[in-house]
């Protein structure tokens, strides 16, 4: 469900954001695609407040507020720089940014390590790291999500090298974006027949469909296009639940919570 959730997004999400940018809500055109996260934000609130029976819990975790301003500092000053750094001309203070992610995240690591040894509750638990299973999920997740940037320079190739709209080009990743989901359905099934050999099936599927895809491109192949969409969308839908099941599949259900927000984290 986790997966297909994620498939169905995606439809909703290339059609939702071509249509977005198509008719320019409030004179806006790319900026309008943020909007989304309001009534979802707001929807997704209410409902961690009134159906998540663990909030109402005796034994709730409490938040980890210095954590949290570590980690965010540790992020903005790592990130910021490698966005901007190039455009600003790579001015000292930028240098001086990296510098103080390094400070940041040592000094959250301290911290963590601290809450874990007094019992408290961690924003991360670093323990998890000494289980190998959960950190070799972990680079398998992110090595696969970079897959994402797929998204951006095929869209950036249908608007810009085919003269696509913004809306057509949501209608054209649709094979993917469809197939993603039914393997998504399918993955499951496919995991109890072929055991690990699931996520070698489906990576194959992948390289397969995008090599495809990058031939169609070459020689002008439009029905490459489709067909190697189509092919590494189910890839990506038999890939992706086994990455998340890999990685927290050997954590103690009570710390469930903990390992999969460090799962989104690092994707």
């Amino acid at each position: 469900m986790y997966g297909a959730t994620f498939g169905l997004a995606n439809i909703c999400g290339w059609l939702l954001g071509g249509f977005l940018v198509s008719v320019r809500p409030f004179g806006f055109t790319w900026q309008a695609i943020f909007f989304v996260n309001i009534p979802i934000g707001i929807a997704a609130f209410a409902g961690g407040i009134f159906l998540l029976e663990e909030n109402c819990s005796e034994h709730a975790r409490r938040l980890d507020i210095l954590g949290v301003a570590l980690l965010s500092l540790t992020l903005g000053c790592l990130v910021y720089p490698l966005i901007q750094g190039r455009e600003a001309g790579w001015p000292r203070w930028m240098f001086g940014m990296l510098f103080l992610s390094l400070v940041s995240f040592n000094s959250f690591l301290r911290y963590e390590k601290y809450l874990s040894k007094e019992g408290r509750d961690p924003l991360v638990e670093i323990s998890f790291f000494r289980n190998r299973r959960f950190v070799i999920g972990l680079v398998m997740g992110l090595v696969f999500y970079m897959i994402s940037a797929f998204y951006l320079t095929f869209s950036v190739y249908l608007q810009g090298g085919l003269h696509k709209s913004p809306l057509q080009a949501g209608f054209a990743v649709l094979p993917f974006a469809v197939s993603f989901f039914l393997g998504s359905l399918a993955s499951s099934h496919v995991m109890r027949r072929l055991d690990i050999y699931a996520l070698t099936l489906g990576f194959a599927l992948q390289v397969v469909g995008f090599g495809t895809v990058a031939l169609a491109v070459r020689y002008g192949l439009l029905w490459g296009l489709e067909t190697g969409l189509a092919c590494a969308g189910i890839g990506y839908g038999i890939v992706m639940p086994g990455v998340i099941k890999a990685v927290i599949g050997g954590i103690d259900e009570r710390h469930a919570g903990l390992a999969s927000g460090t799962v989104m984290t690092t994707l």
